[in-house]
């Protein structure tokens, strides 16, 4: 849901011509930052090869007002039963494309917990009986602090589960009624007591900023109220405005920033209101930079853009991704990206278990991409460059056999010689100083 926002301004820096290009790289090999050529380093250790798994639930009790993946409110016994049904039908399907197991499991939605206790059990069941995750294994569930008991968070503990991720977002009851959410602050408290208390050693907090009316004091005393409570990661997000979704109708007379028309019509209550502005960038900006610095402060590093851990507490499932791993997707609406190939399955629970049931695979009809060298190099530097550790260029040259250079070395000497990107001895890393200007860079390797 972050937004790598940015300024038209980074993109006016005229480009070097191909000479000083040469000579920029005939310098670099010289350099103490390398003692030999960029994109060649010294080899890390092997990853783990397994693919990560990825199940999304498309249940929740009430959709919130922001959100754009396919979920469902969960009041029709007969339509989880379905759905369950068709993912032990694709578990078995997919367990061929995983035969030494996963190296991490992720369940997400949608909101998992919102399933009753039996249904959990069965989810984590069908799961555990086709992938086998060991006892190293990362195993998360996304969790709203309005569907949680300890009973639920019993079953999760005992069936392997040892990450849960609570949607918090925020510590404000009002700002949590206006995104449509259907918790209050207090039951975050609560979740993360029970939690605690039910064996849960790896607890993650989402939280959300440039929110409607949320001012630079809100957000501190959310952020500041999220690390009272000790959690051992923490996510924090920049509100995106998605097409087709309720807040965006709600805005979409007017743009972040700019004066509000004196009332809008809520798409889903219909009553006239009158409609708190949006955070502009700079606002939204400060939000961040206000968090980084307060959450290092805390001994929350930041190993992605939007991400924070204590040491240790990276959230491995994200970290495979962001470094270019394979991963499967089960269930209506999933991605999985194998060998090269991008699938996404149905968004349909009815037609996901009605494929299954006839033994097809529940792809969409248009939802195969089989993505070119090019395209897969692109994504492995534009997720890398999230990372703090940015993209091994060891391992870019091992996946793809070229180097890095090679491919994007005039725009790469542009951007090191301007600082905008830092070069070490076997790693591409974006300058923190410019993440909420990314998109300007990013583009340049699309």
């Amino acid at each position: 849901m972050l937004s790598w926002r940015y300024s038209r301004s980074t993109t006016r820096a005229d480009p070097m011509e191909k000479g000083k290009a040469r000579e920029f790289w005939q310098k670099m090999r010289m350099s103490s930052l390398r003692k030999d050529i960029p994109g060649l380093g010294p080899k890390r250790a092997e990853p783990d090869r397994r693919p990560g798994l990825y199940v999304h639930v498309p249940f929740c009790r009430r959709k919130c007002d922001y959100c754009a993946f396919y979920s469902l409110p969960a009041a029709e016994p007969d339509l989880i039963a379905a759905y369950l049904h068709g993912l032990a039908e694709e578990a078995e399907l997919r367990r061929q494309d995983a035969p030494e197991g996963v190296s991490s499991l992720f369940i997400g939605g949608g909101t998992p917990t919102v399933l009753s206790e039996e249904g959990l059990s069965k989810l984590v069941g069908i799961l555990t009986r086709s992938f086998r995750p060991d006892e190293n294994c990362e195993q998360s569930v996304e969790a709203n602090p309005g569907t949680l008991n300890l009973e639920k968070l019993r079953i999760l503990r005992q069936a392997g589960i040892n990450r849960l991720s609570l949607g918090a977002q925020s510590f404000s009851d009002p700002l949590l009624k206006s995104l449509g959410r259907v918790h209050r602050a207090e039951e975050i408290r609560e979740g993360v007591r029970l939690a605690r208390g039910a064996g849960f050693k790896n607890l993650n907090l989402d939280l959300m900023f440039g929110l409607p009316g949320q001012s630079l004091g809100l957000w501190q005393r959310t952020v500041a109220e999220a690390v009272a409570l000790a959690p051992d990661h923490l996510s924090i997000y920049a509100l995106t405005l998605e097409e087709g979704t309720p807040l965006a109708r709600r805005y979409s007379a007017g743009t972040a920033g700019a004066p509000s028309s004196p009332a809008y019509v809520d798409s889903t209550s219909l009553p006239l209101r009158s409609r708190p502005p949006l955070p502009d960038d700079d606002q939204q900006a400060e939000m961040y930079d206000w968090a980084v610095e307060y959450l290092a402060a805390r001994g929350y590093g930041r190993y992605e853009v939007s991400n924070f851990s204590l040491p240790g507490r990276e959230c491995r499932h994200n970290l495979a991704v962001w470094r270019g791993r394979d991963y499967l997707g089960l269930g209506p609406g999933a991605v999985s990206t194998w060998r090269g190939v991008r699938r996404r399955n149905l968004e349909s629970v009815e037609d996901y278990a009605g494929y299954l049931a006839q033994g097809r695979n529940p792809v969409e009809p248009a939802g195969v991409e089989v993505l070119s060298p090019r395209e897969r190099r692109s994504e492995r530097l534009i997720l890398g460059l999230r990372l703090r550790e940015g993209v091994s260029l060891s391992a870019f040259r091992g996946d793809f056999g070229v180097n890095l250079r090679d491919i994007y070395g005039e725009v790469l000497a542009r951007y090191l010689r301007t600082g905008v990107l830092i070069l070490t001895e076997d790693s591409l890393r974006l300058n923190p100083a410019y993440t909420f200007v990314a998109n300007a860079v990013l583009k340049d390797f699309v």
